[in-house]
């Protein structure tokens, strides 16, 4: 609105009118104009110090840097040399200013430079959607003895759709067990996605395969960030957690056991806050409607019953589960799309 009022003729006098229509003050348009007005500003060129090289001696400088018996040399050996010597040509600092100026000041040895890895944006807003899976350690009876628990679990239901407990970690161990879950799940080629991390039976070429015969989209948490793969870091937390969770395990029969009984109960009883505190069985299998239907009807007879319980509005149930990300997008970009 200011660049509307500026642009009016002064002379036309319609500026003070224009200001208090559209709320601009006045003095705003009328330093704006002059800016405008004003010729433009010359940047003079900085004078060069009178101590500064000229030209001349600044070529002796780095043709004497060019010998072979400097030219392997750092600048501060090169100026203790030359002193040694009886010559002072300039400063440490100036043999440094005069290299960076010829783009002669880098790293010599090969440097390693990481990739840049893309962030993993993965939704999924209906089940068998997105799985994820990982790999931990559960001790075993002996110090330095593990058994190896590998979960595959949906993120939009939270459901732990396979497991088993091995005492070795391989892809050959994952292949039955994922083959097993897709066909208990009936899930269609090109339906599903597969996140992991960059642990070596996640990135094995025969997992690779698997997945590329099955129609499943790969995808692979960034290095050394943890945070790419919520899902499973979450759930492990809530098994080892448990109040009945053993600090060792006797055998690895013992550790099938717990693992039997622990995901009967996570998924059939357990009620998870990220999906609403249903069970993640219900909205596995689409009974997240009906729960929510009976749970608000139970709230609006509470209210009916006892409506001075309730202050600011009638009670509602947590809301029903509609989408997982995997690292979401920024909110503008929501918005956008």
């Amino acid at each position: 609105m200011t660049d509307a009022v500026v642009a009016l003729n002064p002379a036309s006098g319609l500026t003070t009118a224009a200001c208090q229509a559209l709320g601009v003050a006045r003095a705003t348009v009328q330093r704006k104009r002059a800016r405008l007005a004003a010729p433009p500003r010359i940047v003079k060129p900085r004078p060069a110090p009178p101590r500064t090289l000229t030209p001349l001696q600044e070529q002796a400088v780095l043709d004497l840097l060019h010998e072979p018996r400097f030219a392997d040399q750092a600048p501060a050996e090169i100026y203790a040399t030359l002193l040694d010597e009886g010559v002072y040509l300039c400063s440490i600092r100036t043999f440094y200013r005069i290299l960076n100026r010829h783009s002669e000041v880098r790293e010599r040895r090969a440097q390693l430079r990481h990739p840049v890895y893309q962030k993993p944006e993965l939704l999924a807003e209906a089940p068998n959607q997105v799985w994820s899976w990982d790999i931990t350690k559960l001790m075993g009876p002996t110090k330095w003895s593990y058994f190896y628990l590998y979960v595959i679990l949906d993120i939009f239901s939270r459901r732990v759709v396979g497991w088993c407990v091995a005492d070795a970690e391989t892809a050959a161990l994952f292949e039955p067990l994922f083959l097993d879950a897709v066909a208990k799940h009936a899930v269609p080629p090109g339906q599903l996605t597969l996140h992991a991390d960059r642990g070596s039976p996640m990135k094995a070429k025969a997992t690779a395969l698997l997945l590329a015969d099955l129609g499943v989209t790969r995808s692979h948490n960034r290095p050394h960030v943890s945070n790419d793969n919520p899902f499973s870091e979450s759930h492990f937390k809530t098994l080892k957690y448990q109040p009945t969770f053993p600090k060792r395990f006797g055998c690895i029969e013992d550790a099938k056991a717990f693992c039997r009984r622990f995901f009967d109960w996570y998924n059939q009883e357990h009620h998870h806050a990220g999906i609403g505190l249903m069970t993640p069985d219900q909205v596995h299998y689409g009974q997240a409607d009906a729960v929510h239907a009976a749970r608000q009807a139970t709230l609006d007879q509470a209210f009916r019953d006892n409506p001075e319980r309730f202050v600011n509005k009638p009670p509602q149930p947590p809301a029903k589960p509609t989408a997982a990300w995997i690292n979401p997008p920024p909110a503008k970009s929501l918005v956008q799309a």
